[in-house]
């Protein structure tokens, strides 16, 4: 019953408050970790390709570890200081494990620069929410990138804490966000971190297996009360929810793909590179800006219809 509770009251923090800058947040401490054992662990292995997976393999286990065991431990210490304390703080932790708002805020406002007509303030409006190079991205190019960040975050940012944190709590959660956030810095098939990044893009795989099928499915349910194409969100995530190399990128993006009616994905720029991507749905009209509304939109009926199931499922267990 507790968890269920902490994790209502979690979301509604999130919602309500989101990532202030002036808070300390326990994903940057977790980009700080990471640079930090990269450097050293880089130093203690070999520079050759076993080394690197090596070491890479030790940060994949030390960073999600650690993560878990320091978040029991300020809750143990929270709770024996004072019990409303330790409720407070697995609250706070676990709202931070959670993006709606900020997810919202970043993408509305790649939204209104569009929608001014400033291409270039777009650019860089996405950029802080996309790991592609955006400086030759068009109008569209940019839409489509806020619009798919959307649909995945919708699944890492906010159904696969939810569905971690349902049964392991804050701890659990905290582990989740280190596992995610490492496959965000060190988790890329380039020359850097081609070797480095496999545990960590590997064990992200892993933690969002089951939770990116089942953010699709409650996002392709979700449809109607949207506004959007069920019919069309369920077609097109059949077809094309395998066509990404990540075997969970292309879920929630072929679900908002088909429920928005439009093409996404596609090659795209990373570290001036360029990969080649399949394209995911339709092409049956141009990308518009409103889309990343509609895209936000489907995210928060999403994430609360699975908070409400998530928490049922905990209260449920604990009863047995």
């Amino acid at each position: 019953m507790r968890t269920a509770m902490v994790m209502l009251l979690a979301f509604c923090l999130d919602l309500v408050m989101g990532d202030p800058r002036w808070l300390p947040h326990p994903v940057r401490e977790m980009g700080r970790a990471i640079s930090a054992l990269e450097k050293g662990l880089r130093g203690l292995f070999p520079a050759t390709p076993g080394g690197e997976r090596a070491a890479g393999a030790v940060l994949a286990l030390v960073l999600p570890v650690g993560s878990f065991w320091l978040g029991w431990a300020v809750l143990w210490l929270c709770g024996r200081l004072a019990p409303w304390l330790g409720l407070a703080a697995e609250v706070l932790l676990c709202s931070q494990c959670l993006a709606a708002r900020e997810l919202k805020k970043e993408s509305m406002a790649v939204y209104r620069e569009l929608e001014r007509g400033d291409l270039s303030a777009a650019r860089t409006a996405v950029a802080r929410i996309v790991g592609r190079d955006t400086g030759s991205l068009t109008a569209e190019g940019v839409t489509k990138a806020a619009v798919e960040t959307v649909a995945e975050n919708t699944s890492d940012g906010e159904i696969a804490p939810l569905f971690w944190m349902a049964i392991g709590g804050a701890p659990l959660a905290l582990a989740y966000k280190a596992v995610n956030t490492m496959d965000s810095m060190v988790g890329y098939r380039n020359e850097r971190y081609r070797y480095f990044g496999t545990a960590a893009a590997r064990l992200d795989d892993l933690a969002n297996w089951l939770p990116a099928r089942m953010a699709a499915l409650v996002m392709v349910a979700l449809c109607p009360l949207a506004g959007l194409d069920a019919e069309g969100a369920f077609r097109v995530w059949r077809r094309d929810r395998k066509k990404h190399k990540s075997p969970n990128s292309a879920q929630t993006e072929a679900a908002m793909a088909g429920a928005l009616g439009v093409q996404l994905a596609g090659d795209a720029w990373y570290f001036g590179e360029l990969h080649h991507k399949p394209t995911l749905g339709d092409d049956l009209r141009p990308v518009q800006p409103s889309d990343i509304k509609k895209a936000d939109q489907l995210m928060y009926w999403t994430s609360g219809a699975f908070l409400l199931l998530a928490a049922w499922g905990r209260m449920a267990v604990s009863l047995l």
